[in-house]
């Protein structure tokens, strides 16, 4: 009865309503391919020429094979322009732009240049590097060109799309393909974070933050970038999907500046074939819950560790990624239905759609010019650290949030948590500073580093 009941469970969270799609209806049609949809989308896709400054070391040793790693924190730092290009898509008539944080992330000089050739300065009104998108506002933009969001949980594999942008600088260009792929996640990006469609259109340098639109020039994704083992076009495409773009674009109309995803507080792994079997489920799915923060939304809920997620406000999900996907697009303030294997039935539950709680207070502090290791910041461990800096959910102490230059030549890197100085055991941010004021000429420093401990000694 038990198996009967998940399986019911499993291919209901798994049904999707699908979207129409229009197929060429004629002969006619079909001699023109896809000549009027990019008249018709073209517009709304510009280019993007964003300037960075960043700091540069010159060091003595760049270049050589061994000592350029070992002393890759030596030399003066110098600032250098650094530019980059890229392309974006209009969302709405006053200038509402989306595009990659790869692209214009940090950027301290904007130029967006339409496909008609008028050129506007724009400014980024958020923007976040784990999900590599930005939201960026025109500066007197009058009547603009753009394009409509579609649901992107109605594309199905196989759908013809085309992929617009300005790959290399050589102007926009289109390229067309399938949907390959949904749900992927981790293979675009080197954090491993994010949720993609895979498509087969080729994406080059420059395509990123273009559109990829389907058949009726509706935006189902923002290309990011491809996976590539010749460093061209080859490769599998991926596109960040339009429901998440979305849900950016109205945070960043409420007058957000980052992006505030909602908080599980929770770890797991995905459900395979050894883990289905011995929890006596017909088959692999949904994610099993291993560890939950004091704070966490989900035991506050009543989901404990060992229970199973299966789908989230309908949609199933596989990993983390998914899971937290499907809550960022519900987005903070409301809830979200977790349906699984809950205390060993199958059920569902309203969880609460929470940021990371910023409590107990961080305690930053920047250590003094009178300590050994100036300008190294630290700070107290909370729910909000935890998820910006993505450490353990049993994580507690003071964390490194920068190392400083002295710091990080040390060894100690910016995650680290500080447990003991010396004799000095390390438990609020005051501790850190009164420990290195007064030090001997050798100096221990422990720090929990991941899943091992790590003891840094060096000389004054």
């Amino acid at each position: 009865m038990f198996r009967a009941a998940f399986t019911c469970l499993l291919l209901s969270v798994a049904t999707l309503g699908f979207a129409e799609t229009r197929v060429p209806q004629n002969q006619q049609e079909i001699q023109l391919g896809f000549a009027p949809l990019v008249k018709q989308t073209g517009p709304a896709v510009v280019n993007i020429y964003a300037k960075r400054v960043v700091e540069v070391r010159e060091s003595p040793f760049s270049g050589d094979p061994f000592f350029q790693n070992l002393f890759r924190d030596f030399g003066t730092a110098r600032p250098r322009v650094q530019n980059s290009l890229g392309s974006g898509v209009i969302l709405s008539s006053d200038g509402i732009v989306v595009s990659n944080y790869h692209v214009v992330g940090m950027a301290t000089d904007i130029r967006v240049v339409l496909n008609d050739r008028r050129e506007f300065t724009a400014q980024v009104l958020l923007s976040d590097e784990a999900n590599d998108l930005a939201i960026l506002q025109l500066d007197d933009p009058e009547d603009m060109p753009h394009l409509p969001l579609r649901d992107s949980d109605s594309v199905e594999v196989g759908e013809l799309v085309l992929a617009i942008g300005n790959p290399f600088g050589v102007g926009q260009t289109v390229s067309s393909g399938i949907v390959s792929g949904l749900a992927r996640t981790g293979a675009a990006a080197g954090t491993g974070q994010g949720y993609f469609i895979q498509t087969d259109a080729p994406i080059n340098p420059g395509n990123s933050g273009g559109a990829l639109i389907d058949v009726n020039g509706d935006l189902i994704g923002i290309n990011t970038r491809i996976l590539t083992r010749s460093g061209g076009s080859n490769g599998i495409g991926f596109a960040i999907p339009a429901n998440l773009v979305a849900a950016f674009v109205e945070q960043a109309k409420a007058g957000n500046d980052r992006f505030e995803k909602p908080w599980a507080g929770a770890s797991g792994q995905p459900v395979d074939a050894d883990i289905a079997e011995s929890l006596g489920l017909d088959r692999p799915g949904g994610i099993l819950i291993s560890d939950l923060h004091p704070a966490s939304p989900f035991l506050a809920a009543g989901i404990n560790p060992g229970d199973v997620i299966l789908a989230v406000d309908g949609q199933p999900v596989t990993n983390g990624a998914e899971m937290i996907f499907r809550m960022s697009v519900a987005g903070l303030g409301g809830t979200a239905e977790m349906a699984g294997i809950l205390s060993g039935k199958p059920g569902a539950i309203d969880v609460a759609l929470i940021a990371p709680p910023n409590s107990p207070d961080r305690e930053t502090i920047e250590t003094s010019e009178q300590t050994v290791l100036p300008r190294m910041t630290v700070s107290r461990v909370n729910p909000a650290l935890i998820a910006e800096i993505g450490l353990a959910l049993n994580a507690e102490g003071v964390v490194v949030e920068s190392p400083g230059d002295l710091g990080a030549r040390v060894g100690l890197r910016a995650g680290d948590i500080i447990l003991q100085i010396n004799e000095d055991v390390i438990e609020r941010t005051s501790d850190v500073e009164a420990a290195l004021r007064e030090v001997p000429r050798r100096v221990s420093i422990l720090v929990q580093r991941g899943s091992r401990r790590v003891n840094l000694r060096f000389r004054l």
